[in-house]
Order: C-alpha cells, then structure tokens, then sequence
C-alpha cells in the first residue's frame, strides 16, 4: 500500500520503520553469514510483515524462522514454506502443524523432552504425517532445551523420534545469555561455545546411529560476532533487521543503525519538573526495560528529532498507558531542549519486537521523511 505524505501529516502514535536502513542491516548479515559460510535462516517474528519479508530472505520459499502458528500461516500462504517453528511444541497444536504441512509448507518443530517425543511420534503414527523435528539444546542454562552433555536423553529423544515414524532433522540452540554479554571478544567467545556445545550434542545422536543433518544456531549478537560456524548449517536470528536499544547497550550496532522508532507528539509540560509530556505511553512502545541491567539506562525510549538525531541524554523517563513523560536521564546533567507543543519527536525502541508489536502496521519512510508505503502487520498466535 502507498502513501503521499510526510511524517508531519501521520497521526500520532505511529510506528516508523527506515527503509533504506533496513536494506543495510539485512545485507550486514546475509554478508556476515556469507564470510563463515553458513546459511541464514531469518526469524520473521521481528517484522510480522510480508512485505518486509522479502528485504531478509535469501530466496522466496526461505528458509525462514517463525515463533507462532500464526506466522506460520500467514509466511506460508504467501509462498515462505521452509519454515522452523523455534518454540517447543504443545501437543494441542499438533494437528494445526499437520494442516499446514498439507498444504505444502514445510513446517519443522522443536522439542526438548522424551515426553514430547511420545506424543509427537504417536501423531505422526495417527495422522501419517512424518513431522519434521529438531531437538532444542541449552548450551547456555538461558531458557529451554536438553542439556547439550545429557548424552543419554538426547539419544533417548532421538530413538523415540525415530521409531515411532518421525524424522529427526538435527539440533538447534538459542544462545540467549549472548545478551547480558557487551564486548566483541566476549561476544565472539560465546559464539564460539555455542558452536562447540551444539556441536557434542549433534555428535552423542550421530554416535548412537541417528541422523543429525541440520546443527541451527542462533542470536543476533551471537550470529553478528561468530568467527567460525565450523559444523554448523544454519544460523537464525531475527532483531538485527531493525536493530534497537538492547542490541546498542551491548555493542552489536550503534544508534543509528536502528531502523525502527515511534513518531508521537508533545502535548504539554510539567516545568517545575523539566518533563515534556507526550501522547506516546506504553501502549504505543511496550513497557520492556531491556536496557535496565545496562551500563546505559535507556528506560522507555530514546528520544530523538523528527528526523531521527537523537537529543543528548533525553530519554522517555515513564510511561502511563498514553502518556509518555520525557526528561533528562538521571544523573546525566542534561539540558531539556526546547520542544513546543504539537512538535514531533521520535523514539527508538529498548527491544524492537516488543515496540512494533504494539502496532498494526509501519509507515515506511525514506531519507527526505517521506512516507512511502504503509505495511501491514499481523498479531496473534
């Protein structure tokens, strides 16, 4: 969908999204990805737009990574078929993942249980779809996943799979503790222990004689400062192609390679208190404190121009439902700038997924602030 207009004539709030510098983040990865020889797999949970799909696949079918059923509905119908569904799944949902494989999507799901492999394989056995399955590691204590050193559950998994007529594609991680990390070599050293943990527990399946095709890796900052992805088939990651705040504080990218940001509009002041209020609260950029634990408080936003420069140390101090209030960053010794009433600013995001998630659609804007598109976004699950 077109549009004619600038920034200045869209409602407030609005969820901005850049372009241009979405194409420059998504060629940083695919030629990141190309340096250490691995493919990418993008996980579209971060755009949930099919027209901002295209600007991260490296071909139309994928490969791709989606977090809902719903995106996988959605990715599949519009010709995105190689898709992984990276949360472990719920025996409720199964015959949801066989539906859509029988239109011809090629949906992979995840586990990390013997449990979950029971009911799997007695689906596949009821409903005579093969399903496709890799097995989720922890190489990290972060979230979900088998051990990548419980040799003996892995294999367990594994033969259950097997047996009971579903195929085991590989393993896969989510190297998520890479985000409390904010220094290259650090960064670089937990990609490398990433590769090296999913790698022993792909090598305990192959030794008990099963099939481990597939070895996925994945993080954005992980995936941005891996030196070798040796054994390694695929790398998924998924908030580089807008970029934010969190991945800013830990060094992956800078400010302005952020593509994403909040248009609202100041709509009064409380002087006594050197807060500028605005009509842009939680509702419109999540209530996520990623930032908190960083070296940089970001609190809800940063606050920026209209036409993205970033204003010293300013920063969405609280967020009501509606209400944001803009102040100097505690600490700092910042002056307020000088913002009228019915100025527009704009504010980039702690966590990218969780700000656009607020939103039902971008207004896509080019270097003049032009706005050249507006792109639908998709909710649900």
């Amino acid at each position: 969908m077109t549009a004619q207009n600038e920034i200045g004539s869209l409602s407030t709030p609005s969820l901005l999204l850049d372009r241009a510098q979405l194409a420059r983040n998504a060629a940083r990865m695919r030629a990141q990805a190309a340096g250490l020889g691995v493919s990418i797999r993008p996980h579209l949970k971060t755009t949930k737009s099919l027209d901002a799909a295209p600007f991260v696949l490296g071909s139309p079918p994928g490969p791709a990574t989606v977090s809902t059923l719903k995106e996988a509905e959605m990715f599949g119908g519009a010709g995105i078929t190689d898709l992984l569904y990276a949360v472990c799944i719920s025996p409720q949902k199964l015959s949801r993942v066989t539906a859509l494989r029988r239109r011809g999507i090629d949906l992979k799901i995840i586990l990390d249980s013997v449990e979950a492999a029971e009911t799997v394989a007695a689906h596949a056995k009821q409903s005579g779809d093969a399903l496709s399955v890799l097995i989720e590691i922890d190489v990290d204590d972060h979230r979900s996943g088998v051990r990548w050193d419980n040799r003996d559950t892995l294999v367990r998994i594994g033969q259950t799979l097997t047996k009971g007529g579903a195929i085991l594609q590989g393993v896969m991680c989510h190297s998520g503790e890479s985000y409390n990390l904010h220094d290259a070599d650090a960064l670089a050293a937990a990609a490398d222990l990433e590769r090296v943990r999913i790698l022993e527990a792909a090598d305990s399946l192959r030794a008990a004689g099963l099939p481990c095709p597939v070895v996925s890796v994945g993080a954005t900052p992980t995936a941005l400062n891996a030196r070798s992805y040796e054994g390694v088939t695929e790398v998924r990651a998924g908030v580089y192609m807008f970029f934010d705040l969190v991945q800013a504080g830990i060094g992956v990218c800078g400010v302005g390679d952020i593509a994403l940001s909040v248009l609202a509009t100041v709509i009064g002041h409380q002087r006594d208190k050197n807060w500028i209020i605005t009509d842009a609260g939680w509702m419109a950029l999540s209530a996520d404190r990623g930032t908190a634990g960083q070296a940089v408080d970001q609190y809800y936003g940063l606050v920026c121009d209209a036409d993205g420069q970033p204003y010293p140390d300013l920063v969405v101090l609280r967020a009501n439902q509606e209400h944001g209030i803009l102040a100097a960053r505690p600490g700092s010794g910042a002056n307020i700038p000088d913002i009228k009433v019915g100025d527009r600013i704009r504010i980039l995001p702690n966590h990218a997924c969780a700000t656009a998630a607020q939103h039902d659609q971008y207004h896509v804007i080019e270097p003049d602030n032009s706005v050249s598109a507006i792109w639908p976004r998709f909710r649900g699950w």
